[in-house]
């Protein structure tokens, strides 16, 4: 059965060669067939894979397809590699991302662009299985740029709509800088290693390459921008908040579940050439700190509840940064597994509210609606204690996790368990801020509210339900891949510290029912306070990077687009060629026809050439 993970990938992708050959002449109900079916097979043929791996007490498995190209001694292949880290993330996209295309049979069921929808869908599978399964970096790389496209086309899905366009663009440019960096880390590593492949590129670093030393230090930063670009973490964050203008289905799949955990992935595959750089790990673990504090205090401003859930989203994948820097490989996947089961379900959550209150996604125009939307509810419940992580939930396993190895790490490892503890104090205040100004207090607004209904969207729901509440007891094949790394070392730290970390997200859940359960009337003083206005501008800006992008990058460029409008560089062009047409002309007119002027022309050229030759 291993040697068929090649199917993986496949039947997504013939299911996107399917739908884009027939152009939406297809009608809804084969349209969705191909589209969920083809993940639904992926993910059974992900099951079999797995149980035969486990079975086969192998730590890993390799699946040699063919030569991709031979120049030069150069020799990439498109080979599978099966491991414990690929086999949790084909199962979480397979999964996960089967359950999403299902309940997108009834979101989308409405939707003129129904058949392109599935198309971009399963082409965004099948890439982002290419990502996790190569065994070389080539074959991963064009796994990264094709989620990159798709996540293009699925963001601005509605293109009618400028603002969808200019996120979209957004998405594909801002990330396109941390590809670049990335690109130029794999060309370092193929020049100073002589292979791309990944398990001979770690074997040959940690034999070549001193720890400390310059040269993994520089590669490191190098795929550590890649993995930030994508993962959208500081500084590259801003792109993730206005991905949510794609369908909430796109949410849930690429900008919560999978695609913005690829850098994630990255840096745990690659994790021997940033224990060889222990400053640029360390750095890791600042800027997933430093990343969820901001997006923490981003979300308590927000309004929107797709945003809210949004820069959730960059938090807690901070939280993942945080855990791979601490050398807590093991806890960040586990916390990417259990993100993907419960912020998966909040944005489904999300849809099937938004739906049923005719497309308002202003949580400030909802309240009191836990009795119409019981369903919805349910969602924000349980999904927002797994965020929070409300004791023993998915969330708080693997959160626990990644806070405990960070409590035992050298040197500022107090002060990044202390900045993850206030981070999950403020996860709780903005979580259960959105789960009570919607479903608890007066309605304010969409009286007429009616839950969707259908078991396309309400399964998926109630799975995501139940592997919010224990799917963190899941468990995850990794001791082998990082063998070297923290694992699943036990962690001994005083019921003290333990105490602090349970409660803290439980003061925040209480600090939000005191502010928001009876309706924003008590927020609304505290807002009042003088410079309290201001700040909440600050952070629903998102600190302002836009803005400060906008100084640094955008303006200076439109200033020099306006300055250069008719392009210096093509007026040098310009000019070579007016040149040379003058040349061309001058040489016409000396074409006259007549006899004595080219005999006098001959006798003129040998004169100069003679004198030529004679003062020399």
């Amino acid at each position: 059965m291993l040697d068929l993970i090649w199917l993986l990938p496949t039947l997504p992708l013939l299911g996107f060669l399917l739908l884009v050959l027939t152009e939406g002449r297809l009608g809804k109900r084969v349209a969705g067939s191909i589209g969920a079916g083809s993940v639904g097979l992926s993910f059974a043929v992900a099951l079999l894979a797995a149980i035969s791996f486990l079975q086969a007490g192998v730590d890993s498995h390799v699946v040699p397809l063919w030569n991709w190209i031979s120049v030069a001694g150069f020799s990439p292949g498109v080979n599978l590699y099966l491991d414990g880290l690929s086999l949790v993330m084909m199962l979480v996209i397979t999964g996960v991302g089967f359950l999403i295309h299902v309940y997108s049979l009834g979101y989308m069921a409405d939707d003129p662009g129904f058949s392109r929808f599935f198309c971009y869908m399963n082409l965004f599978v099948c890439s982002m299985l290419l990502l996790v399964l190569g065994d070389n970096l080539l074959l991963l790389y064009l796994g990264w740029e094709g989620v990159g496209l798709c996540s293009y086309l699925l963001i601005g899905f509605w293109y009618d709509e400028p603002a969808n366009g200019y996120a979209a663009r957004k998405a594909f440019v801002v990330t396109r800088v941390g590809d670049t960096a990335m690109a130029i880390g794999l060309f370092l590593l193929f020049a100073q290693l002589g292979t791309l492949n990944i398990q001979e590129l770690m074997q040959a670093a940690e034999l070549e390459w001193a720890p400390g030393s310059a040269l993994p230090a520089i590669t490191a930063l190098l795929l550590l921008g890649g993995a930030v670009g994508k993962s959208a973490q500081l500084p590259l964050q801003t792109w993730l908040p206005d991905a949510m203008a794609g369908p909430t289905p796109i949410s849930a799949l690429i900008h919560a579940a999978t695609m913005v955990t690829a850098g994630v992935y990255l840096i745990a595959r690659t994790h021997v050439v940033f224990e060889l750089a222990p400053e640029v790990q360390l750095l890791v673990a600042w800027i997933g700190l430093a990343t969820l504090l901001m997006a923490g205090f981003t979300a308590m401003a927000q309004s929107d509840i797709k945003r809210v859930l949004a820069w959730s989203t960059v938090s807690q994948i901070g939280y993942m940064f945080l855990g791979l820097g601490v050398g807590a490989w093991s806890g960040a996947i586990f916390h990417l597994m259990t993100h993907a089961f419960f912020k998966a379900l909040l944005f489904l959550g999300a849809g099937a509210v938004i739906l049923s209150l005719h497309h308002e996604q202003d949580i400030f125009r909802m309240g009191g609606k836990r009795r119409q939307l019981p369903v919805g509810f349910l969602c924000f419940l349980i999904g927002g204690l797994a965020l929070t992580a409300f004791p023993y939930t998915s969330g708080y396993l693997s959160k626990d996790a990644i806070l405990l190895a960070a409590l035992d790490a050298e040197g500022p490892g107090f002060w990044l368990w202390l900045g993850g503890v206030v981070g999950a104090f403020f996860t709780g205040i903005y979580t259960f801020r959105l789960f009570f100004l919607v479903f608890f207090g007066a309605s304010r607004g969409h009286d007429d509210a009616t839950e969707v209904r259908g078991l396309a969207m309400l399964v998926p729901l109630f799975i995501l339900m139940g592997l919010s509440l224990f799917g963190g007891w899941i468990p995850v094949p990794l001791d082998a891949v990082f063998s070297h790394g923290t694992g699943h070392e036990e962690h001994h730290v005083s019921a003290l510290l333990h105490g602090i970390m349970i409660a803290a997200p439980l003061v925040g859940i209480a600090i939000s029912y005191f502010c928001f359960a009876s309706g924003p009337k008590r927020a609304e003083g505290l807002v009042a306070l003088p410079g309290a206005r201001a700040l909440r501008r600050f952070w629903h800006s998102g600190w302002g990077f836009d803005w400060l992008y906008d100084a640094l990058f955008v303006r200076p460029f439109v200033w020099l687009a306006r300055v250069n409008a008719k392009d210096l560089i093509d007026s040098c062009y310009a000019a070579l060629v007016a040149a040379t047409r003058a040349g061309h002309a001058w040489f016409a007119h000396s074409q006259t026809g007549n006899l004595g002027w080219y005999a006098f022309s001959m006798a003129l050229g040998l004169i100069v050439v003679l004198a030529l030759g004679m003062l020399s």
